[in-house]
């Protein structure tokens, strides 16, 4: 039977862990217990446990480690005589752990500081302890108690929590410890003020222990957390006597993961929540912001306690939420057991899942993989290279991910994508093998004139200026690389254009929408954020009078619910597909249109917004596909119906924070000077933009007037007849604006292209603080007369462009030559 799960067992002790959750290593002479490093007891209940069953099988592992007689006498005489550095290179060696993720909040005497780590683990994260930063500010400013207030307070934290946001990874609450997990995400000021004056009445050093003042801080990091896309691990389950364990069901965090408010915050539940696994399972698997780290469970129980915890995590969460950690602290040993426990446990829960039918040998594999690294690296956002674990290859933080390679063999494939001036999306597909060993670094080539072709015809527009001569290489963007949901043996992997691998192409869509995304940037300290509304058609295939013909898939209204009801097997699919491609779905319905929907997408960096947009177009074709049905994403599918657009929404961030706002809501318009001159610009060069986010002649017959389309060159608020609406959405302080939405740009659109256009509008109306018209606030069809109206044809865009010298110069010359040559 072992051998039959071979390949199995040797796919486990080949991976290179993430481990996301350790705290620090303290010196030798610590007054911190070696002893504790095998029980969560302490005090008197500390002599009880070396008659546990982990701590017996934990020593004894230990003992094998260091050659020793199996004593802990004899493993803390090893301990003295080879020295602190000695012993924990042994251990992380033999964890083989690639990457690390410390919660340095843990008080423990003598403890090594987060660089010191780093001698050992190539990638060294910092997790940050919320309670412990709030009583650090408590115990360290200037003001004595009574000069405190929850304003005050509040400024502080708040200040110091934005300014730590670039050196951490993940934010942390101990709230199970001091008060319980049934957080009021809308606690009173009166209350959390009245919990401030009664922990500073109890003197320092400060341990914050009241419930309200614990749920306003914890609230106060959530919203930074949801600014700043920064998870956050929640302590939930068992721990030492301080614990309530009644109140750390992770059942009573229903209010915080029901509130709208941070429905985007990524939440990882520590400790595998026992002994409420099965609670913990049942979370995960009903809310999608919500993963699971089994780290403590193992290797704090027994065999059949790891077992069956990580079994229940498994019963209803999905495997790609499930992740490993040691929960490693004081000492290099807990570390060790931590890696080598959860090798052996997860060997045994997906070996069972095999026998009994639940997995696959490959997918049991590839979840070994998911857990213990890919999630994580995916959860945390981080960029690693987990083949080597040695300190030489350092690795950093980066809000971009690496996916492991898909198993290699003769049916694997990774499909290459890219998308062209005319908005097609165009794939290669390469074994994984090849791509692996020659395509990853090399990429493949690719005809310059692709570049200048329209989506009609495989052949160059003449205009474009590019021919048949010359080629460029499609490279690989490994931080777009991801397994394709519906086909496990495929992965797929965005495309940069260059002229040699590390040289970029002038043409490149991606490549020209960083380089404007440098410029307001290096000029303004500024980030464009974007969020896509995607709308489309799902349609059937039927036979009338022997002839093949697509007719709408339901011919529901508005928002129907049994529209809805019907597609609803489709949706079961999209979601989650995207979801594991770490793409936010906020809402999805039906439109107006006969068997049209919309699904719209949580808003990122342009650059990642972009991407998104690419991979949801695959995810709802293939979906569909595979439903028999053809989802589309034309403008105008049928003339005598609604068009199908692709809305986006846009803002500006510094240093995490949303500055499209006015500061308050005097200010004109709701919006800051920033954002009204930016939005400005992108009004005055809206004729020239269409050309690239309306790209096609069909693209104008949606354009009309009375069809939430964008006809007249306007703005408004929330005026959705506008071509630019400015949004308050509900929670917004009355009057202010948090982002713009832009009608005129539809589902052909290359999207890269259409934000980078977008943006180079913006920076003009930056440079030349440019000022805007005022608003719109009834129908502009009523007042047409007084309004320019924007484009009627593609010609007519193109002509404007043509004239958008400034557009000329953000963009590229050469580039705005082949978009021309397309267009027309």
């Amino acid at each position: 039977m072992e051998m039959e799960f071979k390949e199995l067992k040797e796919a486990i002790e080949k991976v290179e862990l993430v481990d996301a959750h350790g705290h620090n290593i303290v010196a030798l002479d610590s007054t911190f217990p070696f002893i504790g490093a095998f029980s969560e007891a302490t005090g008197e209940a500390l002599s009880f446990a070396p008659h546990s069953l982990s701590f017996k099988r934990n020593l004894r592992e230990i003992a094998q480690l260091y050659g020793t007689h199996v004593s802990l006498e004899a493993i803390e005489k090893h301990r003295k005589t080879s020295g602190l550095d000695s012993f924990a290179s042994k251990c992380f060696q033999e964890a083989r752990i690639s990457a690390l993720l410390i919660d340095d909040g843990l008080k423990l005497d003598k403890k090594h500081d987060i660089e010191w780590h780093r001698n050992f683990v190539p990638f060294v994260g910092r997790v940050l302890r919320i309670e412990a930063l709030a009583e650090q500010i408590l115990d360290e400013e200037s003001l004595d108690a009574s000069s405190w207030n929850l304003d005050s307070f509040t400024k502080a934290f708040v200040e110091r929590l934005n300014s730590l946001v670039p050196e951490i990874v993940a934010l942390k609450t101990i709230a199970a410890y001091r008060s319980g997990l049934e957080i009021d995400t809308h606690v009173s000021k009166q209350v959390a003020e009245k919990g401030l004056v009664e922990v500073l009445q109890a003197g320092k050093p400060i341990r914050i222990g009241n419930k309200g003042l614990i749920d306003y801080i914890l609230t106060c990091s959530l919203e930074v957390a949801e600014r700043c896309d920064l998870p956050l691990q929640i302590h939930t389950g068992f721990g030492d006597r301080d614990l309530d364990l009644r109140l750390s069901n992770p059942l009573y965090l229903r209010n915080l993961l029901e509130d709208k408010r941070f429905a985007k915050c990524r939440i990882v539940l520590l400790h595998a929540s026992y002994p409420f696994s099965k609670e913990a399972s049942f979370l995960s698997s009903v809310y999608p912001q919500v993963y699971l780290d089994f780290g403590l469970a193992v290797p704090k129980l027994s065999v059949h306690g790891m077992v069956s915890s990580v079994k229940e995590l498994l019963d209803l969460a999905s495997s790609k939420k499930v992740m490993f950690s040691t929960d490693g602290y004081a000492s290099p040993e807990t570390y060790y057991l931590g890696a080598k426990k959860a090798r052996e446990v997860i060997f045994l829960v997906l070996r069972d899942a095999c026998e009994s039918g639940d997995l696959s040998l490959i997918e049991a594999i590839d979840a070994a993989k998911d857990i213990f690294s890919r999630n994580a690296i995916a959860f945390y956002k981080l960029d690693i290279d987990t083949n080597s674990c040695s300190p030489e290859n350092r690795i950093s933080p980066s809000l971009q991910m690496k996916e492991p390679d898909v198993h290699e063999d003769s049916s694997s494939f990774v499909r290459i994508i890219w998308v062209d001036a005319s908005g097609q999306q165009r794939c290669r597909g390469v074994q994984a093998q090849r791509f692996n060993k020659t395509v990853k670094k090399n990429g493949v080539g690719l005809t310059c004139v692709s570049m200048g072709m329209p989506s009609f015809y495989d052949a160059p527009a003449e205009e474009s200026k590019l021919t048949c001569v010359g080629e460029v290489r499609l490279v690989a963007d490994l931080s777009t690389k991801h397994t394709i949901p519906w086909t496990k043996q495929e992965s797929m992997v965005l495309a940069d254009m260059h002229l040699l691998p590390g040289e970029a192409w002038e043409y490149c869509p991606r490549e020209t929408l960083r380089r404007v995304t440098k410029v307001l940037k290096d000029e303004f300290d500024l980030v464009m954020n974007a969020g896509f509304e995607n709308e489309f058609y799902l349609l059937k295939n039927v036979v009338r009078e022997g002839k093949d013909e697509y007719v709408p898939f339901d011919f529901g209204p508005y928002c129907s619910t049994s529209s809805f009801d019907a597609a609803a097997p489709i949706f079961h699919e999209i979601v989650p597909a995207l979801e594991s491609l770490n793409i936010t779905v906020e809402q999805f319905h039906a439109e107006s249109g006969k068997g049209q929907f919309e699904v719209s997408l949580g808003h990122a960096v342009s650059s990642h917004a972009a991407d998104n947009l690419v991979y949801t177009r695959e995810v709802i074709r293939s979906v569909a596909r595979k439903h028999g049905l053809l989802a589309t994403f034309v403008p105008k599918y049928d003339l005598c119906d609604i068009g199908s657009g692709s809305h986006v929404h846009l803002s500006l961030w510094k240093n995490g924070e949303n500055v499209f706002p006015a500061s308050d809501k005097s200010s004109a318009h709701g919006m800051s000077t920033i954002g009204a001159e930016f939005m400005a610009g992108v009004l005055f060069h809206l004729p020239s933009i269409l050309a690239f986010t309306a790209p096609l002649p069909n693209s104008y017959d949606r354009i009309q007037p009375n069809t939430w389309s964008g006809a007249f060159q306007c703005w408004g608020r929330e005026n959705r007849e506008a071509a630019i609406r400015t949004a308050s959405p509900p929670g917004t302080l009355d009057g202010l604006v948090t982002n713009f939405e832009i009608k005129s740009f539809d589902g052909s659109a290359n999207p890269h292209l259409g934000l980078a256009v977008i943006m180079a509008a913006g920076i003009d109306g930056l440079r030349r603080h440019l000022q805007l018209p005022s608003p719109i606030d009834v129908n502009p069809a009523d007042v047409a007369a007084t309004l320019k109206r924007l484009p009627q044809s593609l010609s007519e865009a193109v002509e404007a462009l043509d004239k958008d010298q400034v557009l000329h110069e953000l963009l590229g010359q050469n580039l705005l030559v082949a978009i021309k040559g397309v267009r027309k």
